[in-house]
This record gives C-alpha cells, sequence and structure tokens, in this order.
C-alpha cells in the first residue's frame, strides 16, 4: 500500500516528465546515472526476457560523431518540414543536446535475448521493443526525481549509430538519451507550448467495448 503522499508524487514526476533539448556542462554524479540505470533495469520485459543495454558515452568525440548522424538525417527530414521553419530549430536543438549534455545513453535492443522462444513474444515479435521503451520511460520519470534532465534523440540512421559505438547488426539502436543539469526546464511539452499540435482529449480516446464506441 501506497500513502496519499507517495501516490500524489508518482503522479506528480509523471506530469512533470519533459523532453529537454537544452543541457549544461556541469558533470551528472556517477550515482545519479546508476539509479537511473536502476530504475531502466526494473522495467517490466515480455518473457523477461530484459532485452536492454546501456552504451554510457562521454567521451566529446563520440558525441561529436553522434550529433553529426542526427545532424545528417535532420537534414534529410528538413526536406519535408522547409514551410515550417520550427520543424527545422526544433530538430538542430535535439542534436545541439547531444553535444552539451555531459552524459549520452544509447539504449539498444537485442531481438535474440532468451532465444528463439520467448514467452509472449512469439505472437507479437515487437513486444522486445515494446519493452525497451518500458526501461526508457522509467530512466525518464528517474531523470526527472533526481532533478537530471532527459532529451530523447530519435532522428538517426541506426546504420551509423551501429558503426559508431561498434553494435552488433542484429542489435537495434533504439535510442539516443541525453543526460545534464539544465537552466531551462519546460512547464509543458515544447511541442504543445508552440502550439505544433493540441493535447488530444482523453475523452475522445476512450472507447467501451469495441472501437469508436465512446465511453457515455
Amino acid at each position: 500500500m501506497f500513502s496519499n503522499e507517495e501516490k500524489d508524487a508518482l503522479y506528480k514526476v509523471i506530469a512533470t516528465r519533459r523532453d529537454v533539448r537544452s543541457f549544461k556542462c556541469d558533470p551528472v554524479p556517477p550515482d545519479a546515472v546508476h539509479r537511473i540505470l536502476v530504475a531502466a533495469h526494473q522495467a517490466p520485459s515480455v518473457g523477461f526476457m530484459q532485452p536492454w543495454n546501456f552504451i554510457l558515452i562521454d567521451s566529446d568525440d563520440l558525441k561529436h560523431k553522434l550529433a553529426w548522424a542526427a545532424d545528417k538525417e535532420r537534414r534529410a527530414l528538413a526536406i519535408h518540414y522547409e514551410e515550417d521553419k520550427r520543424a527545422s530549430s526544433f530538430l538542430q536543438l535535439k542534436i545541439e543536446g547531444i553535444k552539451e549534455a555531459p552524459i549520452t545513453i544509447c539504449v539498444t535492443c537485442d531481438p535474440t535475448r532468451g532465444g528463439a522462444h520467448v514467452l509472449g513474444r512469439n505472437s507479437i515479435p515487437e513486444t522486445d521493443m515494446l519493452s525497451t521503451a518500458c526501461a526508457i520511460q522509467n530512466m525518464w520519470l528517474a531523470s526527472c526525481v533526481e532533478g537530471i534532465a532527459m532529451g530523447w534523440v530519435s532522428f538517426y540512421k541506426k546504420a551509423d549509430v551501429r558503426d559508431i559505438l561498434k553494435i552488433p547488426p542484429h542489435i537495434d539502436p533504439v535510442a539516443l538519451i541525453s543526460l545534464g543539469y539544465t537552466d531551462v526546464y519546460p512547464k509543458a511539452p515544447i511541442l504543445e507550448t508552440a502550439k505544433w499540435e493540441k493535447r488530444q482529449s482523453l475523452q475522445n480516446l476512450i472507447y467501451k467495448n469495441k472501437w469508436g464506441e465512446l465511453v457515455e
């Protein structure tokens, strides 16, 4: 059982978590990073396969190479956003975050972990990736509690990241995570405050018994 204060704290962390793009160069304490990774490793995983690995990157050379890989993809994506300068600006901030943050973590997924027949994965193979996403979300919540900002860079060619970090070809580099302190912690999601999109009404997203039947 959890007290009302503990429950309130959990929901506060969920509501406070943000995707941050601007970082200070101040180092992040190793014990805080360890607690964040412990939280990630406690995430649920289908068949208890625990498909994740975490590559800790503090080398400026490697961070600049990863930023190059992301920038290459940003320029490719910019073609689709030529008429909206906000998109290019947001993507550029992500790249700067990789170079600014004192540590970057590449979160990977090993689809072979647990063997050919992982309980629950035979029917839906994507559950290994979903399990890894749960680990990343735990990292985000733990980072928020620690007062450490986290940014998720999700645009790059996986082959580039594999090459830079010497990742085997069967391992999936799911996310590049920037960790560090920040002077700019958004009160609301950046894309929401920039009016990129409105937050959808939860009431319109809940159906009952079958698709399209809204709950009255």
